[in-house]
């Protein structure tokens, strides 16, 4: 089967594609409110129009009198303020939660302390929870009040903070204030595990086509600490909405333990790709010829970073690198058919993964809480049974 190649709404003939795989609709810029078209295009490079929802908003870059909003509810954030109540504990005493170095105290660790620790512990964990929650109350009252966000009636929050009760308890704490606050929204923690959503979530950047005749696709979920390779399965016959998703194989690189250079990583990137399409093959899965990718940052028509890709291994930013053609140039075809491959920014995708469950809110909004704040909001609409 070919991959048919995409249109331009209200063009008579097809376009060229571009180079990395995707054809080029016109699209809104980031943080800016966009009109749904009547018709959805086919999925490109960063576009705002997906086949199930509009992209309203991404990675906007708010700031306030210091320094860029979404950096006071960070995963460093969170990390800060836990550092600054053990500091002033110190000054009068002990620190209860011990000698241990900030590197020591995980999520599971300090999941722990709040469960089964001192209890004068488990008041640190929750003195940082609910500064915690009153930052990421204030981001996101900001965000609310962008055109983007206009009308947003839930936000999911993923991120690898989402990934503990910790997280889990801010996130709560956090909706409670925003409703004292008067914004009528649930903020709920992402569904998925988000080291699943960021991967789920690329379900959604495929073309309809994709979704006849196979078994799942690969995705590639790019950040700032690690890299993340995985199989999507679809399991359409089960559930035709692609509810049903699942990871069937994954894997993991934390290539900020490493620190490589952009050709390293790229090299380790490709190879971990390869060698999951080359393991699903044996198995005797069914792979579509597609690879959806999340990437920080604000995307351009031809897949490149425009900006926002300064926390990847080396310069992956326009003039420099394209994404798209590397994936292209390493794995030309899936099978027997041309490789496709599409890319979004990192928190749309993580977003996307809620769409199925979305069926109760037009509009709504997703942050990531990881080594920055990823942001997106998005506008429903009626998709197709099985794209």
């Amino acid at each position: 089967m070919r991959a048919a190649r995409a249109s331009k709404p209200g063009a008579p003939r097809q376009p060229t594609p571009s180079r990395t795989g995707g054809a080029r609709p016109k699209r809104a810029a980031p943080g800016c409110q966009a009109a749904a078209p009547s018709t959805p295009p086919p999925a490109a490079h960063g576009s705002a129009g997906l086949s199930a929802v509009e992209v309203t908003a991404y990675n906007a870059q708010l700031r306030d009198t210091e320094a860029f909003i979404g950096d006071r509810a960070s995963k460093r954030a969170f990390q800060a303020i836990l550092d600054d109540w053990r500091e002033r504990l110190r000054r009068v005493g002990d620190d209860p939660l011990g000698d241990a170095a900030r590197e020591e105290l995980s999520k599971k660790k300090l999941d722990r302390i709040l469960v089964e620790g001192d209890p004068e512990a488990a008041g640190v964990i929750h003195g940082t929870i609910e500064d915690f929650a009153r930052e990421l109350c204030t981001v996101a009252g900001r965000f609310l009040r962008q055109p983007g966000w206009k009308g947003a009636e839930r936000i999911v929050v993923g991120g690898g903070l989402r990934a503990s009760r910790v997280g889990e308890l801010a996130i709560g704490r956090a909706s409670v204030l925003l409703k004292s606050e008067g914004h009528a929204v649930d903020m709920v923690p992402i569904r998925y595990h988000p080291d699943r959503a960021g991967l789920i979530g690329a379900v959604h950047l495929a073309p309809p086509w994709i979704f006849a005749g196979y078994d799942g696709l690969m995705a590639m979920d790019i950040g700032g600490s690690n890299f993340r390779v995985g199989v999507v399965q679809l399991h359409l016959s089960e559930s035709s909405d692609l509810s049903g998703c699942t990871v069937w194989a994954s894997d993991l690189w934390r290539h900020a333990e490493d620190q490589p250079t952009r050709a390293a990583a790229i090299d380790r990137l490709m190879g971990m790709l390869a060698q999951l399409v080359q393991r699903a093959q044996k198995k005797g899965f069914r792979l579509a010829p597609f690879v959806g990718v999340g990437c920080p940052g604000v995307i351009e028509e031809d897949g490149a970073i425009a900006r926002g890709g300064q926390n990847l291994p080396g310069n992956w930013e326009r003039n420099h690198f394209n994404l798209p053609a590397a994936i292209l140039e390493a794995l030309p075809r899936i099978g027997d058919h041309s490789t496709h491959v599409v890319v979004h920014n990192d928190a749309v995708v993580q977003g996307l993964s809620e769409v199925p469950f979305m069926a109760g809110a037009s509009r709504w909004g997703v942050l990531t809480i990881g080594t920055g704040l990823g942001n997106a909001c998005f506008q429903g609409r009626a998709r197709p049974a099985g794209g």
